[in-house]
């Protein structure tokens, strides 16, 4: 942790306007993170005082001025000087638990190592820290989250609507449908909407959502249904199992074919 001082050497200012000097301090204490220490007492004609600006070690030093209204994510991981502890526990940079030593010690070897000093645990009695490379574990740690977007799969719902008295053409369209949106992964929605007197013939729509449920086999697994209002559906996701175990077989690697002339 770098500690830069630099002195402010304030212009004489009229007797009036000296008990301001104590507001106008505090002022910029709380704005810019400046601590100053008065070389001399109020009231006065002028006014010494030593500002201390504290930078991380490691990396790009950054510091709260008038542009940055509020602290990101690395500025907390890696402002020290918010540990309000003497001691912190320590983490070096081959995974070591070092154990419990004073925040200047941790500091100083963080130094010596020209790496940073991030908090793990802030609220910790005391505070963890790790003696690492944050832009190398941020760079880590960016990288495992694409992967892991990548794996996620996205389910979208497709929705197949049929009447009760559908013919057979429509009907395999329909079931070859459902099969390939199954196979990609997406959740289907089967609906045979029932309009007017079509509600006498409820009976047949059930069984039509029964069959297509059969004839769709293995390949899905129900999720929920609905067989009381006029809109009866049923709603089909993919069988994982069944789809792992199709493409199991095309992850093998043919083994090479040896043919033999006599």
């Amino acid at each position: 942790m770098a500690g830069i001082t630099t002195s402010i050497h304030l212009k004489p200012l009229p007797t009036r306007h000296t008990k301001t000097i104590p507001l106008l301090l505090s002022s910029l204490e709380s704005k810019f993170g400046i601590h100053f220490r008065s070389t001399n007492s109020f009231p006065s004609s002028s006014l010494h005082c030593s500002a201390v600006i504290t930078a991380r070690y490691g990396g790009d030093s950054r510091f709260s001025g008038p542009g940055r209204s509020k602290k990101n994510d690395d500025d907390q991981a890696l402002d020290i000087s918010s540990i309000r502890s003497d001691t912190v526990r320590l983490i070096d940079e081959e995974q070591n638990m070092v154990g419990v030593v004073s925040k200047s010690e941790a500091i100083q070897m963080a130094e010596d190592s020209e790496l940073d000093l991030v908090i793990l645990s802030p609220d910790a009695d005391p505070p963890v820290v790790k003696i690492m490379d944050y832009n190398k574990y941020r760079y880590e740690q960016q990288k495992k989250k694409k992967v892991q977007q990548k794996k996620t799969v996205r389910m979208d719902l497709k929705e197949l609507k049929m009447g009760y008295n559908i013919d057979q053409h429509d009907y395999s369209v329909r079931l070859k449908a459902a099969r390939k949106f199954l196979n990609d992964g997406d959740k289907v929605k089967v609906i045979v909407n029932l309009k007017g007197r079509e509600n006498d013939f409820r009976n047949m729509a059930m069984e039509l959502i029964r069959r297509f449920q059969n004839d769709v086999g293995e390949l899905a697994t129900e999720e929920s249904k609905n067989f009381r209002d006029r809109n009866i559906f049923i709603v089909l996701v993919p069988n994982k199992a069944v789809a792992q175990k199709g493409q199991d077989p095309a992850k093998k690697k043919d083994k090479p074919k040896v043919s033999a002339s006599v």
